[in-house]
């Protein structure tokens, strides 16, 4: 759209009429500023043209120096019968690659441990689910990878066993660690909410106390109580057990800490 500008119209005796003012187009450019601009524009064109000659004829100028030796790095060694995947990819090795039953927690003194090693998965399945063919099944496919676990009791009261459970990928293990934790509150469960593992954010950690001994004729009361917390692709996952009927809360929690701790 045209921009417009107010004229007045001039009158006798050389005033101005506000009255009889019209709006008015602004003028054009003439054929005159337009040579004036295509001059322009070829002086800047032969002035470019001039300084890529000038430049095309000079010397390249040197770079500085760098302000910093470049870091020397390993030479690389044709591989032997030393070579493993761990020293191909040691700059990637966690140590959650390693051997990961080296990462469970000792036993304390004085307690009886039962094992400690790797489960094979479908004996893992099959202790571990009501329906192992389903239970096995849903660790392949959330990318299961191994579990190693250690079993120890003290003074024939309490019984304790730890699993680390390790998979593909943090999804996988973000999957089990939610699926475990969510029937926890359940009735024939534990049967309340649990308590969050200090320290552990994002409810990536829960301890719960069965809010009822198992009491049955002829056998001794046995409460339970689990603690189940991610880290990384990994899942710790503990069962405990005092057939006297008693479990400190805050013995639970701290042999988890200190688990995690070692991960």
């Amino acid at each position: 759209m045209e921009h417009a500008q107010i004229i007045p119209e001039a009158r006798e005796g050389g005033g101005t009429d506000p009255e009889t003012a019209t709006a008015l187009p602004r003028r054009r450019r003439g054929r005159t500023t337009l040579l004036i601009a295509g001059a322009a524009v070829l002086g800047v064109l032969a002035g470019t043209v001039t300084g890529y000659a000038v430049q095309y004829d000079r010397e390249p100028t040197p770079l500085p120096p760098l302000a910093q030796p470049l870091p020397a790095g390993p030479k690389a060694l044709a591989p032997d019968d030393s070579t493993t995947n761990k020293t191909i990819n040691a700059n990637r090795w966690h140590k959650t690659d390693d051997d990961l039953a080296k990462l469970l927690v000792e036993a304390p003194g004085g307690a009886k441990v039962a094992g400690t090693g790797y489960e094979p998965a479908d004996a893992f399945a099959a202790e571990f689910f009501t329906s192992p063919e389903r239970g096995f099944t849903n660790l392949v496919q959330t990318g299961f990878r191994r579990v190693a676990s250690t079993v120890w009791s003290q003074d024939d009261k309490v019984f304790v066993k730890i699993r680390l459970l390790q998979f593909q990928n943090r999804s996988g293990a973000d999957d089990y660690q939610l699926d475990q934790s969510d029937y926890m509150s359940e009735e024939d469960r534990a049967g309340n909410a649990g308590v969050a593992l200090p320290g552990v954010s994002g409810g990536l950690g829960r301890v719960w106390v069965d809010s009822k001994a198992d009491e049955r004729p002829g056998y001794l009361p046995v409460r339970g109580a689990r603690a189940i917390a991610r880290r990384g692709d990994i899942v710790m996952d503990i069962d405990y057990y005092d057939n006297r009927g008693k479990i400190a809360e805050r013995d639970v929690i701290d042999l988890a800490k200190r688990q995690l701790e070692r991960l």
